[in-house]
């Protein structure tokens, strides 16, 4: 409905929106087969969501790999490109724009240092995959990266060069918008966002708290069902109020037609623009609250409501519905401006409404023409429809160009260039570099904070790529990004390290390694001779590893000596429960354990020293749940077994913990060697904490386990950093007794506390259904070469 501008002037009144937090509710992690498992963050039925194959998970991936899935996201099958190798992309139609942000210097092993740090990138982004870091300049090879040429024929004559979309049809608003492809009608619903920029009732926004909800799902199909709707309105003591209401359905059929007697004294009929008169209302008695609830019985659960200026209708009915298309938003013009639907319908539909000799309009016909608007929209496509109305509705002449096979210059297909012809905006914001893209597409800035600004102030582009340089300015010497890299890499090593005695004088290297490996792969050991007794320091490859031997092998018995198992006291430990708390719940580990098996020779001459002894359990403790392994006395017969874990294979994990539900298993292993431990996805978090619970039955069936705590795309904790060199020695060695460095580790911390939060204003500002991708570069010189890691998250409707 189209009141007189008089009428809505109250409607143009600003008010203080607060949008709700984006990323507040956790999300789960879910396994799917078919072509591959995957790992993916679970979202509403048919919204774009993002999936990794399981065993590319456990790969880095390389530039190409990224801009790979960044052209799939921008273009689709219809543009030409496959899905990603190393992904899948899953209802890609339905995302809004893409947004990449480049952090320099930054490596994941800073990510992981800082874990406790970086709130707003481990709760948003669900999934982060190992980057392998280049030396080329990252923004630079994503705007001129290739694209394939594609074989629709219409977009290869977009993406050609060669169709009649000059300069003028390229930036219209309706392409910028929607692009140049036909999609479904969920590309046209309003996004919560769109609808609270353009003034429609949202639920939870302050000044609907009377407002009557309709009975929507959370999300609509293609094939969801289309309502027109329509409403008059009197002008009464409290401005517009309601005075006739039709609905019609997706063939046009009046469903309802009522006249609303308005609670208040009127003060104008508006009868030029309603058609209500004194005499039609003065029998009426069908109030507001009569029509809510007929529109409520009326409209299905994923029905989607079809309006012009639609929300003015909806305040009027009181009501929200969360679904809606506004045809004065589908043929929009530059500037804000709107065509009337008496325009629209008169040059689209070549149908005569609201025409000079009526006495009002007539809400059944003004519902049934938006109606065939939006229809004609979704199923001509953006581009033909402003082909075909250029000249009547936006005032231009597409002139078609005589071919000329000599002098046609060859088109570009790099992906800027692409998305521009196609009419879509890209943008980089960062500081002055070589960028591979038009100057006026470039928008430079001296400061991380000044690039977050004018991104959010301006109006957004499809593909937007912001640079972050506010960590490698504070770090410019190479050996200063070594030597903070250094202090973290022994800092995430010390997490996996336990001290371990006394023991016996005759214990050697090879004795402890074969001890405490039945908690998980051991890394290093080194043995520690005191003046009177032996210890050892015992670094495992995993976090898990070190947990299990605090929890399970301390107070183990050794020939009537009993052994102390402990941390190493320094500061990177200090937080260290936090730490396992926050990466129990992190959404990469939630609902998943870690397991190893001992050897049944083994596990007997514990169980048998427990009997003997009546010990009690060492519980490892998770959210009130328990699991442990009894200290045992091994007598010297442990030294005579082989090892003390056994080979794991799938169907032995499965046997024991199927009933729990579990959903994935994946068995880590070097080439050539065998699987020794586990890692297992339950259905939910009430499965694994069963599984938990359970630690007595999988005690009888020599099973270890414990919460998971090193994400997939981590071949270990302690190994992430490469092998360390003589020269980095002395740097680590400082690392470790806290030698004062040139940039201490206070600095460090505030740095990535404030980028941290930077990111997270950014993502909730970002549109919904915006592929949003953060990467943190690594470093790579001719001497060094740091894995970086990727963050991919497509942001879900709030």
């Amino acid at each position: 409905m189209e009141p007189p501008s008089a009428a809505s002037a109250h409607n143009k009144k600003k008010r203080k929106i607060f949008a709700p937090t984006a990323g507040a509710d956790a999300k789960r992690l879910k396994t799917e087969q078919g072509g591959g498992k995957v790992v993916e963050a679970t979202q509403p039925l048919h919204s774009p969501r993002i999936s990794v194959l399981l065993h590319r998970l456990q790969q880095p991936i390389t530039l190409k790999d990224l801009t790979q899935l960044l052209h799939y996201a921008a273009l689709g099958k219809t543009g030409g490109t496959e899905q990603p190798s190393w992904c899948r992309l899953h209802h890609q139609r339905k995302l809004t724009g893409v947004n990449v942000v480049i952090v320099e210097g930054l490596t994941q092993v800073h990510f992981y240092k800082h874990y406790l740090t970086m709130r707003h990138l481990r709760d948003n982004y669900t999934t982060r995959v190992t980057f392998t870091p280049t030396s080329n300049n990252v923004a630079s090879e994503i705007f001129s990266s290739e694209v394939p040429k594609s074989d629709d024929p219409s977009l290869s004559q977009v993406l050609s060069g060669n169709s009649a979309l000059d300069k003028a049809l390229r930036s219209h608003p309706v392409i910028s918008t929607f692009g140049v492809q036909r999609k479904g009608l969920t590309a046209y619903v309003l996004s919560q966002e769109e609808m609270i920029k353009t003034h429609y009732p949202v639920k939870g926004l302050p000044g609907f708290e009377e407002f009557v909800f309709t009975d929507c799902v959370d999300c609509v199909t293609d094939v969801s069902p289309l309502y027109g709707l329509d409403c008059e309105m009197c002008l009464t003591e409290k401005g517009n109020e309601l005075a006739r209401v039709s609905l019609v359905d997706s063939d046009g059929n009046c469903v309802l037609d009522e006249l609303v007697k308005p609670r208040n004294r009127i003060l104008n009929y508006l009868t030029r623009f309603s058609g209500i008169t004194a005499a039609m209302l003065r029998p009426i008695t069908t109030t507001l609250r009569d029509v809510q609830a007929k529109l409520r019985a009326l409209l299905p659960g994923d029905a989607v409501l079809v309006g012009h200026s639609l929300n003015n209708d909806l305040l009027a009915l009181k009501l929200i519905h969360q679904h809606v298309i506004d045809t004065s938003l589908l043929y929009r013009k530059n500037f804000g401006q709107r065509f009337k639907l008496k325009v629209l319908a008169e040059t689209v539909l070549k149908r005569q409404i609201q025409t000079e000799e009526r006495r009002g309009h007539n809400p059944i016909e003004d519902a049934v023409a938006a109606l065939e608007l939006a229809q004609y929209f979704i199923r001509t496509g953006p581009r033909e429809v402003v082909q075909r109305h250029m000249e009547e509705l936006w005032g231009h002449t597409i002139v078609e160009q005589p071919p000329d096979c000599a002098s046609a210059p060859t088109p570009s297909h790099r992906f800027a260039d692409v998305l521009q012809r196609l009419g879509r905006s890209v943008a980089f914001l960062g500081k002055r570099a070589d960028i591979s893209l038009d100057l006026s597409n470039q928008h430079w800035h001296s400061s991380d904070k000044e690039v977050l600004a004018s991104f959010r102030q301006t109006r957004r582009s499809f593909l937007s790529v912001l640079q972050f340089s506010s960590f490698s300015d504070q770090q410019r010497s190479a050996s200063h990004q070594e030597q903070q890299y250094q202090r973290a890499s022994a800092n995430l090593r010390d997490m996996c390290v336990v001290f371990a005695g006394p023991l016996p004088a005759w214990f050697t290297e090879r004795d402890a390694r074969k001890l405490f490996t039945c908690c998980g792969p051991v890394r290093k050991v080194k043995m520690l001779n005191t003046a009177v007794r032996v210890h050892a320091e015992i670094e495992f490859e995993m976090l898990e590893g070190a947990i299990l031997a605090l929890k399970t092998l301390n107070g183990l018995d050794l020939q009537g000596q009993s052994i102390k198992v402990q941390r190493p006291v320094s500061e990177s430990v200090l937080d260290l429960d936090l730490t396992i708390g926050m990466l129990m719940d992190d959404a990469l580990n939630r609902s998943q354990l870690y397991t190893v098996k001992l050897n049944p020779s083994v596990a007997e001459y514990i169980q048998t020293f427990t009997k003997v002894s009546g010990h009690t359990l060492d519980a490892v403790h998770s959210g009130g749940t328990t699991n442990g392994l009894p200290p045992a006395d091994v007598n010297g017969k442990w030294l005579q077994c082989k090892s003390s874990r056994s080979k794991l294979s799938e169907e032995k994990v499965r046997e024991s913990f199927d009933h729990f539900g579990v959903e994935r298993i994946v068995l880590p292993s070097k080439p050539g060697k065998p699987a020794r431990h586990a890692f297992m996805k339950f259905k939910g978090s009430e499965e694994q904490r069963a599984a938990l619970s359970s630690f007595e039955d999988l005690w009888r069936q020599n099973y270890l386990v414990c919460p998971s705590l090193t994400p997939h795309h981590l071949s270990s904790w302690s190994a992430m950093a490469a092998p360390v060199t003589a020269l980095d020695a002395g740097v680590e060695e400082a690392a470790r007794l806290d030698v004062p460095t040139s940039a201490p580790d206070q600095v460090t911390e505030a740095l990535m506390r404030k980028l941290d939060h930077r990111l997270g204003k950014l993502f909730r500002s970002l549109p919904d259904d915006t592929l949003s991708v953060v990467l943190l570069l690594g470093q790579n010189s001719a001497h060094i070469c740091r894995h970086g890691l990727c963050f991919i998250e497509i942001k879900g409707r709030s």
